[in-house]
């Protein structure tokens, strides 16, 4: 309680949350400053996801929400929402055998949290939609990403997929904690399937790959079921007119929390930054005269461990979803990316629809992302949203920084006066478009299909 305390009393000393200054709708960069220390500073610990940091950051976002003169959303009673999650997690290491022979120090990346047998089949392509239907595929061609491959993979084609322990592998399972992803899943349902990854170094890899047809068996030590709680901030702003629809402003306030070395993983930049964007707006957007259209200010927990936030705010929204005619996400607007126009950020799936050009058009720092191929548009939480129907983009100032899911994401890192103009930018066009009776608009072929 007092680590807690201690937060409110910093958060309220640095951004200034019960005293509204002079100029409201400006955003300054000390008040932003102030937001992302609290929330990346070490009190917190990462925020790792459906954690008791995450319940305590949760906590002091809607503490500002309330300081800004936010409401509770529809419904609620406070500005936290929260769901019940199970966690997964194995009591010892993996062991992976070849024809009943151990095969050496198997790093699982990914488990599905069962046992896996079957033949081995070995797979050079480098289209993961050729790859076979297999219990146990490995793959062996150097010019892909491994983990991109099996990530595409259907669980029901593919159960186990065997890749190189390349150095970007490895780099990638610290950036997730040192630890493998299994299964989460909300209180009272079964765990969405997921293919197995591990990974091999180069000499048991290789000579693995030379045994095609070979009995595979992952063999997997005790599983543990942990329950825990995930939160959400949520403040509304009442709009003057309730059959105009409302605008969803949101980012996710979930790290990765402490690593099992010990390191903190402070998440300054993601998302720290797009939750302090989410507050600046909300401050700036609250003062003056009530726009037309409603707001809704989130702040998702669990966005990294699989979007449950998100989910469980789909599953219960403060207002009906069809009335929401548009979701702007903020993620990762701490840093400016070089291949960008300077000072702007980049949304994903641009050309979508009719958002983006609508928000620059009025001032917004906005334009298209310069990284298709990494499909960003479906790596947040928007995405969830967008197919259920909403408009829903994402905004970031740099999506591959090279901080990103390391322990160096520090508010040191933060490029806080190129982020205070890009959280500026959205004031006028969000507030233009709450006052607006047009909406944004999917254009032909944009709008994505509920998977």
């Amino acid at each position: 309680m007092h680590r807690l305390n201690t937060i409110f009393l910093a958060g309220t000393l640095l951004s200034g949350a019960l005293a509204a200054p002079v100029h409201a709708q400006t955003v300054h960069e000390a008040s932003v400053r102030g937001h992302v220390e609290v929330l990346a500073g070490p009190g917190l610990r990462g925020r790792e996801s459906a954690s008791a940091d995450e319940a305590a950051a949760a906590a002091f976002v809607g503490a500002m929400f309330r300081g800004y003169g936010l409401h509770t959303a529809p419904g609620m009673t406070g500005y936290t929402q929260t769901a019940d999650i199970v966690v997964r997690k194995l009591t010892g290491p993996a062991l992976l055998t070849a024809n009943g022979a151990p095969v050496a120090a198997p790093l699982l990346i990914a488990s599905a949290g069962q046992p896996v047998t079957g033949k081995l089949t070995v797979f050079a392509g480098t289209d993961p939609a050729k790859v076979p239907a297999a219990d146990v595929v490995i793959v062996t061609d150097t010019s892909v990403n491994p983990l991109r491959v099996a990530g595409s993979l259907d669980p029901a084609k593919v159960k186990l997929v065997i890749v190189r322990a390349t150095p970007d592998v490895q780099a990638y399972f610290q950036r997730i904690g040192g630890a493998p992803r299994l299964p989460r899943s909300f209180k009272g349902e079964a765990p969405n399937p997921r293919t197995t990854v591990v990974a091999l170094a180069d000499a048991a890899f290789d000579a693995l790959a030379q045994r095609p047809d070979a009995d595979i068996a992952l063999t997997l030590p005790g599983l543990v079921e942990e329950p825990r709680v995930t939160t959400n901030a949520i403040g509304w702003l009442p709009g003057t007119d309730p059959a105009a629809g409302v605008l969803l402003l949101s980012a996710h306030l979930d790290h990765f929390g402490v690593r099992p070395d010990g390191k903190i993983m402070y998440g300054a930049n993601d998302d720290a930054s797009g939750t302090a964007a989410v507050i600046e707006l909300a401050k700036a957007l609250a003062q003056g005269k009530r726009m037309r259209r409603g707001v809704l200010f989130v702040a998702y927990g669990s966005e990294e461990a699989g979007g449950f936030g998100a989910r469980k705010f789909i599953q219960n929204p403060p207002v009906p979803l069809e009335q929401i005619v548009a979701n702007l996400e903020i993620e990762m607007i701490g840093q400016q990316d070089p291949k960008l126009p300077a000072g702007t950020m980049m949304m994903t799936g641009f050309d979508r629809s009719t958002f983006g050009e609508t928000l620059k058009a009025h001032g917004a720092l906005v334009t298209s992302d310069p990284y298709p191929e990494q499909n960003f548009f479906q790596r947040s939480d928007n995405y969830a949203l967008a197919e259920k129907g909403i408009v829903a983009h994402t905004v970031s100032g740099w999506a591959v920084v090279p901080t990103y899911h390391t322990p160096e994401d520090t508010v040191d890192r933060l490029d806080l006066p190129f982020m205070t103009r890009a959280i500026q930018s959205l004031v006028a066009p969000l507030r233009s478009l709450a006052n607006s009776r047009a909406k944004p608009e999917w254009k032909p072929g944009g709008k994505p299909t509920a998977e």
